[in-house]
C-alpha cells in the first residue's frame, strides 16, 4: 500500500514546481496543469499568465506624448469559444484642431466581439489620453483608434462611434466597423443621442 506522506510529499512539489514555472516563466501549459491539479490556484495562475508581460498595468508610468508613443497591450481572451462584446465608453476624449491648435472633444464609444485577445484597459486609457496633444482632423482621429485596435486585437469584429461636439455650429459624428455584424450576439445601440440643437 502506497504512503500517504510520500504521496502528499510528491503532491507538494510537484505543484510547487508548476507554481514557480508559472510565476517566472507565465508559462501557459504549467498555469494550466496546476489550475487542473488544484482548482483553488485557477485564479493566481490565470493572473500570472495574464499580467507577467505587461509594462502598464499596476506600474506607474509617464503619460505618453502622442499616439504614436502609445503602447497598447493586450491579454489572452480565456473565454474565446464564446460570442460576446466588450464596451469601452469615453466620454471626454480630448485631441487638437491640427490648424487652430483648439481643443476638439468627443463621445468615443468602442465595442468589439474579441477573437484571441483583449486589450487591456490601463493601456486603452493611456492610448486615448495620448491625443489630448495631438493635431488631427476629427475623422483621421476616429479611424486611427479603430485601425490601431483592429491590427493589435485581431478581433472578430469590432465598430466605434465618434460624437464629436459642435465646432462652428456643426457637429461632426464619425462611425466605423470592421465587417458586417455578426449575427448571434447582442450589441447594444451606443446610447449617444444625435445632437439636441438639430431639432
Amino acid at each position: 500500500m502506497p504512503n500517504l506522506l510520500d504521496q502528499s510529499a510528491r503532491l507538494y512539489a510537484t505543484l510547487l514546481r508548476l507554481q514557480i514555472a508559472c510565476l517566472k516563466k507565465s508559462d501557459s501549459k504549467a498555469c494550466t496543469a496546476l489550475a487542473a491539479k488544484r482548482p483553488s490556484f485557477r485564479t493566481f495562475c490565470n493572473q500570472a499568465y495574464y499580467t507577467d508581460h505587461l509594462t502598464q498595468l499596476g506600474r506607474k508610468v509617464s503619460l505618453p506624448k502622442s499616439p504614436s508613443e502609445a503602447i497598447l497591450e493586450r491579454v489572452p481572451n480565456m473565454h474565446e469559444s464564446y460570442l460576446y462584446v466588450t464596451r469601452f465608453t469615453c466620454p471626454e476624449f480630448t485631441s487638437l484642431c491640427p490648424l487652430t491648435g483648439q481643443p476638439d472633444f468627443c463621445h468615443v464609444v468602442i465595442d468589439y466581439i474579441p477573437d484571441k485577445w483583449l486589450v487591456e484597459s490601463k493601456s486603452l486609457k493611456l492610448y486615448l489620453h495620448s491625443f489630448r496633444n495631438h493635431g488631427d482632423f476629427h475623422e483621421a482621429c476616429t479611424i486611427g483608434i479603430a485601425r490601431k485596435l483592429a491590427t493589435e486585437l485581431e478581433p472578430k469584429w469590432l465598430r466605434i462611434a465618434g460624437y464629436w461636439y459642435p465646432r462652428g455650429g456643426i457637429p461632426i459624428d464619425v462611425f466605423y466597423q470592421t465587417g458586417e455584424q455578426p449575427r448571434g450576439v447582442w450589441i447594444p445601440d451606443t446610447g449617444v443621442p444625435p445632437y439636441r440643437g438639430r431639432g
